[in-house]
C-alpha cells in the first residue's frame, strides 16, 4: 500500500514537472507576450518576465518593441520635370500596440516595407529633381506622412524616414556639372568686375590727391622702383620725360664762333683763298628798316677753297663799309630756302659790289 503510494506521488510530481515546463515562459525586457486562449485574444498583454500558459489550451506571441531599421530597396521613378532617378532611402519603425501587431496584420515588417517603397515612388513623381537633390527634408517629411498614415492601424509608429542615395543618369551628371561651373564662372566675372570698380573709383580719389601734390608721384615712382628692384631677375626700366632728353641734345651741339667779314675784293682783284675745307660766314651789314629786304648769298670756290658772299639789295654810300671799319656781323646759316636766289623784278638796278 505504501508502495503504491510513493509511486502515484512520484508519478504526480513527474506529471506537475512536465506541466510547468510546458507552461513556462520568459519574457525579455523588450519584448511583449499576446496570449491567444483557443484562438480568442486576451486582453491581457504579458509584461517581461516569468508567465505561464496553459499548454494546449494557449498560445503565447512575443512581439519586439524595440526600433526597426528597415532599408527600403532602391526604386527607379521619373520625376515631375522628366528626368530618370533612382532612389533609395531608410526607414525608423517600432511596435507601440503588441495585440495590433499581432491581430491587425499577418507581418507588420512586410507591411511596412511594402508601404515604404510605394510612397517612395509616389514621392519620386511629384517631385522636382532639384527637390530631391536639395530640399531632402521637407521629402522626408512627407514620406513619413504617407507611410505613418495606414501604420497606425497596424499598431506601429514611423519615428523617421530618410532618402539615402539619389543616382542619376551619367548624361545628366555631365549637364549638372556644366551647369555648375558656368555658374560658377558667372559669379567670379561679377565679383572681378565689382572688384574692379570699388579698385577704379579708389585710383580715381589717389589720382585727384597725387595731382594736387606732384610730389606724392614721385614718392610713388620711387615705391614702385623699391618694389621692383627687390627682384634679383628683373630689369629696371626708369622713364625720362621727352624735354630732359632735348634738353641734352641742344646741349651737345657746338656753338658757332663768330669772325670778322673781310673787305669785298675790287674788281679784277682775285679773291683770297681760304683753306680748304673751311667755310667762313660773312654777315651782312644791317639794312634801314624803310625798305626791308632779304640778301642773296652766293659761293664761289676757288682752288678747293669756298667763300660766302652777301649782297644787299640796297646799298647805301657810307664810309662804315669800308674795310678799315672793322665790323664784324653774323648771319644765319643759309637754309633750304635762303639758298635759292629771288630772281629779279624787271626794271631793278643791278646790285653794287663792295
Amino acid at each position: 500500500m505504501v508502495q503504491e503510494l510513493l509511486i502515484a506521488l512520484v508519478v504526480v510530481i513527474l506529471a506537475g514537472l512536465t506541466y510547468t515546463v510546458a507552461a513556462a515562459r520568459v519574457i525579455k525586457q523588450y519584448e511583449r507576450g499576446v496570449v491567444l486562449r483557443f484562438g480568442r485574444l486576451r486582453d491581457e498583454v504579458r509584461g517581461p518576465g516569468f508567465t505561464m500558459v496553459i499548454p494546449g489550451a494557449e498560445r503565447l506571441r512575443k512581439v519586439n518593441m524595440q526600433i526597426v531599421t528597415m532599408p527600403v530597396p532602391a526604386q527607379d521613378g521619373i520625376t515631375r520635370d522628366n528626368v530618370t532617378v533612382r532612389v533609395d532611402a531608410v526607414i525608423y519603425f517600432k511596435v507601440v500596440d503588441a495585440a495590433s501587431a499581432v491581430v491587425q496584420v499577418e507581418d507588420y515588417r512586410f507591411a511596412v516595407s511594402q508601404m515604404a517603397q510605394t510612397s517612395l515612388r509616389s514621392i519620386i513623381g511629384k517631385s522636382d529633381l532639384d527637390d530631391l537633390l536639395s530640399n531632402r527634408e521637407k521629402l522626408n517629411q512627407g514620406l513619413e506622412l504617407m507611410i505613418d498614415s495606414p501604420a497606425v492601424g497596424w499598431g506601429v509608429q514611423i519615428d523617421r524616414v530618410e532618402i539615402k542615395d539619389v543616382s542619376l543618369p551619367e548624361t545628366m551628371k555631365r549637364s549638372m556639372a556644366r551647369q555648375a561651373e558656368a555658374d560658377r564662372e558667372r559669379r567670379a566675372r561679377v565679383i572681378n568686375a565689382d572688384a574692379e570698380l570699388q579698385a577704379s573709383k579708389k585710383l580715381a580719389q589717389a589720382a585727384g590727391e597725387m595731382s594736387a601734390q606732384p610730389a606724392a608721384l614721385q614718392l610713388r615712382l620711387l615705391q614702385t622702383v623699391v618694389a621692383v628692384a627687390a627682384e634679383k631677375n628683373s630689369t629696371l626700366v626708369l622713364p625720362f620725360p621727352v624735354e630732359l632728353l632735348r634738353f641734352l641734345e641742344r646741349a651737345q651741339q657746338p656753338v658757332p664762333q663768330q669772325q670778322p667779314v673781310q673787305a669785298a675784293p675790287q674788281p679784277g682783284a682775285q679773291a683770297p683763298s681760304a683753306p680748304a675745307g673751311t667755310l667762313k660766314p660773312v654777315e651782312p651789314e644791317p639794312e634801314p628798316e624803310s625798305a626791308p629786304e632779304p640778301a642773296h648769298a652766293s659761293s664761289s670756290s676757288s682752288a678747293g677753297a669756298q667763300t660766302v658772299e652777301a649782297a644787299p639789295s640796297r646799298v647805301a654810300p657810307s664810309s662804315s663799309a669800308s674795310p678799315s671799319a672793322g665790323r664784324t656781323a653774323s648771319v644765319p646759316k643759309p637754309g633750304p630756302s635762303a639758298a635759292r636766289p629771288r630772281p629779279r623784278s624787271k626794271g631793278s638796278k643791278p646790285l653794287a659790289r663792295h
